[in-house]
This record gives C-alpha cells, structure tokens and sequence, in this order.
C-alpha cells in the first residue's frame, strides 16, 4: 500500500472528512482491519486565507510546498492537497518534490466525463469560480464551465469564508446555494462542482434536482484506490 501524504487544514473541518473517507474506501475494499497509510501535514489555514486576499500565491505556495517536502521526506508516496482553491500553486509545489500530486481537478473531470456530463456548474471560492487555474482543466476535457452571476460569485465565497471555514453551516446559505444551483440547472448545468471542499458540509444529493460532485469525495476516494492499486 502506498503512503498518502495530505497537505490539510484548508479548512480543518473538510480535512476531517478526507481522513475518513480515505480510510472507509480502504476498509472497504480490504476489508479486516485494514486502514490507510497516510501523514497528514495541517498548516495555518489563517497564513494561506491572508495570501489569497492579499493576492500573495506565490508566498502561498512556499509554506504548501515547504509541506510537501516535508510529507516526502516523511515517506509519502504521493501528495493529495485537501482543498480546492490551492490547486492554483499545485506547479509551484509539485516543483519541489519527486513524488507526484493528485490533481483534485483533474480527478474530478475523470468522474464528470465517466458519467457523461457535458456542461456543468462550478461552485467554489471565487478564485476557482473566476479563475482559469481550475476550469481549465475541466475545458480540456471538453467539459463546459457554468458559473454564478457576479452577485451570486459573492454568496457563495462569502459563505464559505465567512461560514462553513468557520464550522457555520446556517439553513438559510443552504436555501441560497440552492437557489444557485437550480438557476445554473435552468441554464443547461447537468450536474454540479461542488468545488471547495466545505460546500459538501452544506449540500447534499437529495437537496437538487441535479447529480451532485463532490470534490471532497472524489479526491478522498480517488487518492484510496491509489494507494491501494
């Protein structure tokens, strides 16, 4: 089994939901007691929040890739960085270290076209929402990108920042991303990105009338069977 190296505590609360995904997806298909084999670097999620606002990546990018070196020095045999929006420095780290990182955006373009989507909505902070770094990947892929209008970019980074990184998880946001979602759907979305990993935390399947892609789940169960292979 291969050792997962996490890059985690963007936020904590969603990097809790990765530990145990990845260990439920090796107990299942081991079975007994197995679990996963992984170390998990936590960083200061207040350090990374202070260099997206100021616009500082490439500072971001020095404290995650100084993380990664340290999980391969440590023995990981692969990396997993356990949010959304940090993906856009996923380079800069992978520069620095000889072991190779599982794009969270490309996993999930993996599952979009094994179930056949051609437009989908991305939801996420509103630098993923915004920028090219994360629906390119997805466009590669032939994949077309829906986003919310302007105001609707706000509610939902806001949301996210302001709540569930904070562990806020209010039923009216719920009753909004909702609204969102069913507005994209109107507009020819198939399915939906939940594209940062605490939006999960707040959305289900059963809560829209379109397939829901979690990207929590996706990468979580993605970076299991990796290890497991």
């Amino acid at each position: 089994m291969k050792t997962i190296g996490m890059i985690g505590g963007m936020s904590w609360e969603s990097t809790v939901t990765y530990y145990q995904m990845v260990n439920q997806v090796v107990k299942e298909r081991l079975g007994g007691f197995h679990s996963a084999k992984c170390i998990l670097y936590s960083v200061d999620f207040d350090e990374i929040e202070a260099c997206q606002a100021k616009g500082e990546w490439e500072k971001s990018g020095e404290i995650l890739a100084d993380a990664a070196v340290n999980l391969e020095r440590s023995g990981a045999d692969f990396i997993i960085i356990c949010t959304n929006t940090m993906h856009k420095v996923a380079d800069q780290i992978q520069a620095k270290v000889n072991i190779p990182i599982l794009h969270i955006a490309e996993v999930t373009a993996g599952r979009l076209k094994e179930n056949t989507i051609e437009k989908v909505a991305l939801l996420g902070t509103k630098y993923t929402m915004q920028q090219d770094f994360y629906k390119s990947k997805l466009i590669e892929q032939g994949i077309e990108v829906l986003i919310p209008n302007e105001a609707d970019i706000e509610v939902v980074n806001n949301t996210i920042y302001n709540e569930l990184c904070l562990g806020s998880v209010l039923e009216t946001s719920k009753k909004e991303f909702i609204r969102i979602i069913e507005e994209l759907a109107d507009k020819g979305a198939e399915g939906v990105i939940l594209g940062c990993t605490e939006i999960g935390l707040l959305i289900r399947q059963e809560d829209v009338s379109i397939p829901v892609f979690d990207t929590t789940i996706i990468h979580a169960t993605k970076a299991a069977l990796y290890a497991i292979e």
